[in-house]
C-alpha cells in the first residue's frame, strides 16, 4: 500500500507586510501550472510579513502586519486553497492574539478552504525576536493520506518539538523557516537527526537570498535526503513523499534495526526525568493513532 504526497517546497524572498496578496496569489498558481500533480504547497517562515527598513523598526513594522486569526489574511488564503483545491501551508504570518500579544503562526488550510491548523512558534530566535511563545505542539491530519507536525525556525533545535510532534503521531513534521545566519549547515544536519531518532519525513523550506540563506531540504524517515537546493538562489522543489515509509521504518526500525518507538514493555519502571521534573513511563510510550 501506498499513501503518496506530491509536495512542492517553495525557496522565496519573503513579499511585503504591506504588499496585496494578489501577488502571491499569483505565484502559488505559477506553481501548480508548472506542478499540477501538487497536492502540498509550503512556503517559508514569515513569507507574507516582509519588513523593510532599518532593524531598530522591524518590531514596529512587526506588529503592523499582524492581523487575527478571523482577520482579512486568513480568509483570503483560506478561499485561495479552497479555489485551487490544494493544501496550502504559507508559511508563517504575524498573529494578533486574543489579548494582543505578538505570535509567529504557521498556518494550514484545506482544499475544501478551511483553515484546519495553527500553531504559534515556541521557540522565539531570543533576543532577536518579539514574539510570545506559543503553548502547545500541533498536528494535523491530511484525510487518507496522513498526520503532519509543525515546527518553525528554531524550534527545530530543541529535540522535544520533534519527539512530541512524532508521539502525536505525525509522520512529516513542517518546518518554515527564515534563517539569514550563517548556520543553516548545522540546521540540515538537525533536520537529518530530527527524522532519524523519530522516524518521520522533515520538510524544511528556507527563505531565499538576498535576506535567507536558502538550503531547503527534504529529508526521509530514516534520515536520507531526498531532495535540496544547492544554494540560496529562489528555487521551487518537487517531490512525492510516501508515508508508508513511515510505518515500514518503524516496523522494522532504520537499517532494518533501530525500533526506538518499541524500546519499552509495560513492565519497565519509569524513568525520572529531573530536567522536566518529570518521568519517562513506559506505558505511555506509544504513539498515537491516526
Amino acid at each position: 500500500m501506498s499513501r503518496p504526497l506530491p509536495i512542492a517546497l517553495v525557496q522565496a524572498p519573503p513579499r511585503l507586510a504591506t504588499d496585496p496578496l494578489s501577488g502571491f496569489t499569483e505565484d502559488v498558481e505559477g506553481v501548480l501550472a508548472r506542478f499540477p500533480q501538487t497536492r502540498l504547497i509550503v512556503y517559508p517562515e514569515l513569507h507574507l510579513c516582509g519588513i523593510d527598513g532599518p532593524a531598530v523598526q522591524s518590531e514596529n513594522q512587526l506588529q503592523a502586519a499582524a492581523e487575527p486569526l478571523d482577520g482579512p489574511r486568513v480568509k483570503q488564503l483560506a478561499e485561495l486553497a479552497g479555489d485551487l483545491g490544494i493544501w496550502l501551508l504559507p508559511g508563517t504570518v504575524c498573529e494578533r492574539g486574543e489579548g494582543g500579544e505578538l505570535f509567529n503562526t504557521a498556518l494550514a488550510f484545506s482544499p475544501q478552504g478551511q483553515l484546519v491548523a495553527h500553531y504559534r512558534k515556541i521557540f522565539p530566535w531570543r533576543p532577536f525576536e518579539p514574539y510570545v511563545p506559543g503553548d502547545r505542539f500541533v498536528v494535523a491530519d491530511l484525510p487518507e493520506i496522513g498526520r503532519i507536525g509543525f515546527a518553525i525556525c528554531y524550534d527545530a533545535w530543541f529535540p522535544e518539538v520533534a519527539r512530541h510532534l512524532a508521539w502525536m503521531g505525525a509522520e512529516v513534521i513542517i518546518n518554515p523557516v527564515m534563517t539569514t545566519s550563517v548556520d543553516r549547515a548545522q540546521e540540515l544536519v538537525i533536520a537529518q537527526a530530527n527524522a532519524i531518532v523519530n522516524q518521520v519525513y522533515v520538510v524544511s523550506v528556507n527563505t531565499a537570498g538576498p535576506i535567507g540563506t536558502g538550503r531547503s531540504v527534504v529529508v526521509d524517515p530514516e534520515g536520507r535526503i531526498r531532495v535540496q537546493s544547492s544554494d540560496s538562489g529562489p528555487a521551487v522543489l518537487t517531490d512525492v513523499l510516501d508515508l508508508d515509509d513511515v510505518t515500514r521504518v518503524r516496523a522494522f526500525g532504520t537499517a532494518g534495526l533501530n525500533r526506538m518507538w518499541d524500546q519499552f514493555t509495560d513492565t519497565d519502571v519509569p524513568l525520572d526525568l529531573p530536567l522536566y521534573d518529570g518521568r519517562l513511563d513506559p506505558r505511555r510510550w506509544r504513539i498515537a493513532d491516526r
